[in-house]
């Protein structure tokens, strides 16, 4: 077994520097990758499966955005539930707890259908315990890593993100070969192999902090800081899955694309920004995540309203790869910062700060919806959101030097 950075006084050494791969537990590492993963994957399931369920049910766009919205806004106010449960009877057990809700509502699902627009809400929900492993898996892995790590053991455990790929790639072709609610039930085969893996490999870190009272846990909120971080991560993570999950609806609505073409598409944006995660993390912890988050606006911001005006497929494309590529490296900049502030309170801030990420990724998803059903275009909602990233490079801006001059640690600022 692996020797966890606290066990260990020689693996410190004098400047408490250690290699990344002695200084925690691998293991846990890829169980948490894992099972974010997968669990991502089915979280934005209905995305890649929302041109074939509107088909279907014959919905509007402001419902088919909603439909794809809710696991989000589910999934972020489940995500403090999790921060709770992670403090108080540790990561590994409230993993599984939550994937066994996932696997038997996707099996329900599949087994009973769902054949109504309500019905798809009420998976959605489910699909929210999905969203909330971000407040399981991220401090199961960073309870193992020291502070001058935490980038990189973060970003690694949150490259898990790029299960939504997986949704893109798969899931409108398993549709079209055997019908979309046959997929909910296919996803149940990839969640169980997982589920025994993890229960096999995953451990929690000797130094967990100690039971809190109910009240404690939100005593983060009391300072200003955990509510610039949640600010910040619901413009990137937002950015992010709103993104994701609403890519499907908008190329096959803007560009008369067949599913699986949208699908395939997508699956590119946002293997761009999964994949740039933990080079988001490890660049934070090389120039510090204020600066690295400031860079991520600016190319967010630039990003999206182009594509309010893309006028072909190929430009649209180039302008989500960039969104997408910025806003992967804005969220690990921002879990290279939560750690160096809150410590102590990192369960429970994991799932504050994923909340906030959740209902960032609600709003873009559902407005594009109502944009796009009121307006007759996309635009409006990628131009207000772009919006919201130059007000978050703002807020950096104004809290940097605050930050650099009142935290300490090991890692940069």
């Amino acid at each position: 077994m692996a020797t966890a950075y606290w066990d260990s006084p020689e693996g410190e050494g004098e400047t408490g520097q250690t290699s990344f791969w002695k200084a925690g537990h691998t293991p846990t590492l890829i169980a948490a990758f894992l099972y974010f993963d997968l669990a991502f994957m089915v979280w934005v399931l209905l995305g890649p499966l929302a041109p074939s369920i509107s088909k279907t049910l014959g919905l509007t766009p402001a419902e088919k955005g909603l439909m794809v919205a809710v696991p989000t806004l589910a999934g972020a106010i489940l995500r403090v539930v999790n921060g709770l449960l992670v403090d108080r009877i540790g990561c590994k057990q409230a993993g599984a707890i939550s994937q066994v809700i996932v696997i038997l509502g996707l099996f329900t699902a599949w087994f009973l259908g769902v054949n109504s627009f309500g019905g798809t809400l009420a998976l959605g929900v489910i699909l929210g315990f999905a969203g909330a492993s971000f407040a399981i898996a991220l401090p199961l892995a960073s309870r193992w890593y020291p502070a001058e790590h935490q980038g990189k053991a973060m970003g690694l455990a949150g490259m898990g993100n790029s299960g939504t790929v997986l949704a893109s790639l798969f899931a409108p072709l398993l549709a079209k070969a055997f019908g979309w609610n046959a997929v909910l039930g296919l996803a149940c085969i990839p969640l169980t192999i997982v589920f025994v893996i993890y229960m096999l490999m995953a451990k929690n870190a000797p130094n967990a902090p100690a039971p809190k009272k109910l009240v404690d846990y939100f005593h983060p909120l009391k300072s200003a800081d955990a509510w610039w971080l949640m600010g910040f991560y619901a413009v990137t993570f937002g950015g992010f899955v709103g993104l994701a999950a609403s890519l499907p609806i908008y190329f096959t609505d803007q560009f008369g694309l067949t599913p699986v073409v949208a699908g395939y598409c997508t699956a590119g944006c946002v293997f761009a920004g999964s994949l740039v995660r933990p080079m988001g993390g490890a660049l934070a912890d090389r120039i510090g995540g204020v600066k690295a988050l400031m860079m991520v606006y600016i190319m967010a911001a630039l990003a999206l309203a182009g594509v309010a005006y893309a006028p072909t497929l190929f430009s649209a494309l180039g302008f989500f790869v960039a969104a997408m590529l910025a806003l992967g490296v804005g969220n690990g900049s921002v879990f290279q910062l939560v750690p160096q502030r809150f410590a102590q309170e990192i369960g429970v801030m994991t799932g504050l700060v994923g909340m906030a990420g959740g209902i960032g990724g609600f709003y873009l998803a559902s407005s594009l919806g109502i944009a796009k059903q009121f307006t007759g275009s996309f635009a409006p909602g990628f131009l207000i959101f772009a919006g919201l990233a130059l007000v978050a490079f703002l807020g950096i801006s104004l809290v940097r030097a605050r930050w650099r001059a009142t935290w300490t640690g090991a890692a940069r600022i």
